[in-house]
């Protein structure tokens, strides 16, 4: 299924007409659902840019859906990241509605990377793929359902907007 709505995600980047990352002052708002193998939930991010292509921002995730054998509660559940993106989209030449954003964050569960895209139909909608993956994990303590939620790779897909 998360490869079906990979897939999905890619090809519908090939339609519209807008401008992915307009630089300094532009701000985008992601919503999306986030997949991984011990949890799915919702994702929620908020982009500002502060130069031609660089961007910092905040996210913030949800698991919703956790594998019956972690007892886990609000806490375990919610995560919040600072985040950084360099935005390629006009420093690869693509299409000027595409935005290419690989990037570093800092949440309360862990420190790690993210490769993005974003797609926009129309001057304030488009979709998004992003890939996260830890680079320091959060527990190495297998009783910790942290481990099983915060130490994996996962994706996300969703709806952007301009704001």
């Amino acid at each position: 299924m998360k490869k079906i709505v990979l897939i999905v995600a890619l090809l519908a980047f090939s339609f519209g007409n807008s401008q992915a990352f307009e630089g300094k002052g532009d701000q985008k708002l992601q919503i999306g659902a986030n997949f991984q193998d011990e949890a799915t939930g919702i994702n929620v991010t908020f982009d500002y840019g502060l130069g031609e292509n660089i961007s910092v921002g905040v996210s913030s995730s949800y698991a919703l859906g956790i594998d019956d054998r972690l007892d886990a509660d609000f806490g375990d559940r919610f995560d919040l990241k600072a985040r950084f993106n360099a935005n390629l989209g006009n420093v690869i030449d693509i299409d000027p509605n595409f935005d290419l954003y690989p990037g570093l964050s800092l949440s309360l569960k862990n420190f790690g990377g993210h490769v993005g895209a974003r797609y926009f139909f129309s001057q304030g909608f488009g979709i998004y793929s992003e890939a996260s993956f830890p680079l320091a994990k959060y527990s190495d303590d297998k009783t910790d359902i942290g481990y099983y939620i915060y130490n994996q790779f996962t994706i996300s897909i969703g709806a952007t907007f301009n704001i």
